[in-house]
């Protein structure tokens, strides 16, 4: 099988995969638009940054597993994916202290103004009186709008930092939870934002969170408070974000973008954002610590994938399936007996959703869950109940 390596990655991901039997191409600079011609015969695409569109998965002729070097797919289309049977998955978690590390940087250099400084003196200023106005994080508190991985990563250096913790998840956070993690709760954004003296954001990028920074939330912060975002640039209201600074002397840390270029790009256009920010080219994933870790998950999962024909960390199956019921199976281990149990399963037109056999040692019987569409007849039940090999019939409804 060939592997399409889409992004710079560790050498060494390379070199595993190889090991594994695999012919592995890198091509680093190709970008969302030049990947449908690439694709081709490859039946494995990793990325890290460069998009997958529906028009690279439509190209493809041997493609089954694209893997996101890194948590978020947004940058895939999961979709499309699922309707050409490609699996999607990812790598949550390896990037987790990276990506943390920088918001602490970024935070503390906002704080202290630490690029306006190091730019002053480049030019030859000495400018103390100016620079020595920072109101400092000790005792203040910081709003964590996402408490998963990384959030969690933030909240324990902030308290090494001595800030006081206030923290929001509206997917799973309850007061009990951030009373037993050690965080304050906040019973929404609005409230985080108007309670913190700076707020970072760890929320995955979707419908609901598009603009989840918009004029409201803004509004709410404090004047001359502190606003991190090094998750996903679809977050924040750009427009938004540049009037708040004016008004209200917000203090801005930014890794990521709105329509930021793609991660082989050489220009930024967002200039007058630049200079109203902190700001770093989404790097946040970019260490040395982070891309070991990520290349031993891509490794894995691409190992996991050859061995049982499920990825690890696949993203994109059912998490529920539509089934109504279950047949088990218990059956000798013998050539063609699921294929007449399918074959009958088939002549009363019902369609298989799921197939799972499991082997019971010594080889010598199997038991077989097959996930269904319809309960099958009790005469398809009788008729395979008297098959001389198998052991026993059930039915379960779901």
């Amino acid at each position: 099988m060939k592997v399409l390596i889409a992004d710079k990655l560790s050498a060494n991901t390379v070199n595993a995969l190889e090991g594994l039997g695999l012919e592995v191409v890198v091509q680093p600079d190709l970008t969302a638009e030049s990947l449908p011609e690439a694709i081709g015969e490859f039946g494995i695409l990793v990325v890290r940054s460069t998009k997958v569109t529906a028009a690279t998965l439509k190209a493809a002729k041997s493609l089954s597993l694209v893997i996101r070097a890194g948590a978020g797919v947004n940058t895939i289309d999961l979709a499309t994916a699922g309707e050409l049977g490609v699996y999607v998955a990812n790598c949550p978690g390896k990037n987790t202290a990276a990506v943390a590390e920088l918001a602490i940087g970024l935070l503390i250099a906002a704080d202290r103004r630490i690029v306006n400084a190091t730019v002053g003196m480049r030019d030859g200023k000495w400018e103390k009186k100016e620079y020595g106005k920072s109101r400092g994080l000790k005792g203040r508190t910081l709003g964590i709008l996402g408490l998963g991985n990384i959030g969690m990563a933030v909240a324990q250096r902030a308290k090494g930092l001595e800030m006081n913790v206030l923290a929001w998840d509206g997917w799973w956070l309850t007061p009990e939870l951030a009373r037993k993690l050690g965080v304050e709760y906040a019973a929404s954004p609005l409230e985080l934002a108007a309670a913190s003296d700076a707020v970072t954001i760890h929320l995955a990028a979707s419908a609901d969170t598009q603009h989840m920074i918009n004029e409201a939330f803004l509004a709410k912060m404090r004047d001359g408070a502190i606003l991190i975002n090094a998750s996903r640039g679809e977050l924040v209201d750009t427009e938004a974000l540049k009037a708040a600074i004016a008004k209200k002397g917000l203090r801005v840390g930014l890794d990521v973008f709105e329509n930021e270029p793609a991660a082989s790009a050489k220009d930024f256009a967002q200039t007058d954002l630049a200079a109203l920010t902190t700001c770093t080219p989404h790097v946040g994933a970019s260490t040395d610590e982070a891309s070991e870790a990520v290349a031993e998950e891509v490794v894995r999962i691409v190992d996991t994938f050859l061995k049982t024909g499920m990825p690890a960390g696949v993203v994109n199956v059912c998490k529920q399936s539509p089934a109504v019921c279950s047949l088990v199976v218990r059956q000798k281990n013998k050539v063609g007996i699921l294929a007449d149990v399918l074959d009958a399963i088939r002549a009363e037109k019902i369609n298989v959703l799921e197939v799972t056999n499991t082997l019971f040692d010594g080889a010598k019987a199997a038991c077989c869950s097959i996930l269904l569409e319809q309960v099958p007849s009790k005469d398809l039940l009788a008729a395979l109940e008297a098959k001389e090999d198998i052991i026993s019939v059930m039915v379960n409804r779901r």
